[in-house]
């Protein structure tokens, strides 16, 4: 199996985007609870100061979160995981929803081309089944009955 390679955090950060900015997408209450997160739980990603820049509550929504997220892309693709994280912790159903993990998903969840295994585990009917049985069988019956060891044994 070739060895597939996934988007970095930062590049999907860069197509989910626009539909994370769009309106109506995340409240100011989800985005001042993921920035939170981000400066508490991990304070390397988002200092103090950064966090109560993209708090401001004198900024619009729209421009507040797409300033974090490019921030976030400048600082590099832990940073950009880290804010996947918050998102998948504090709206579970919006990340789920993303465009990047419907593409991760449709894409190769398991790595397994579904036609074709498909195909590989219905290949063989019962008549297959039956055939293998019976040699078997029929083996195990000869190996009891002809053993040299055994003489005059009758089923």
């Amino acid at each position: 199996m070739p060895y597939r390679t996934y988007p970095s955090y930062r590049d999907r950060l860069r197509q989910d985007m626009y539909f994370l900015t769009r309106n109506g997408r995340l409240s100011e209450h989800l985005v001042d609870k993921i920035i939170l997160q981000l400066n508490r739980v991990y304070p390397q990603i988002l200092t103090n100061k950064e966090a109560e820049k993209f708090r401001n509550p004198k900024a619009l929504l729209h421009i507040r979160l797409s300033d974090l997220i490019s921030h976030l892309q400048k600082k590099g693709d832990k940073h950009c995981q880290e804010f996947y994280r918050a998102l998948q912790i504090n709206a579970e159903q919006l990340y789920n929803d993303l465009p990047s993990r419907k593409i991760l998903k449709t894409s190769a969840s398991t790595g397994i081309d579904t036609d074709k295994e498909n195909y590989f585990l219905t290949d063989r009917d019962p008549m297959f089944f039956l055939a293998c049985f019976s040699v078997a069988a029929g083996l195990a019956l000869f190996m009891y009955c002809w053993n040299p060891g055994t003489e005059g044994r009758v089923l």
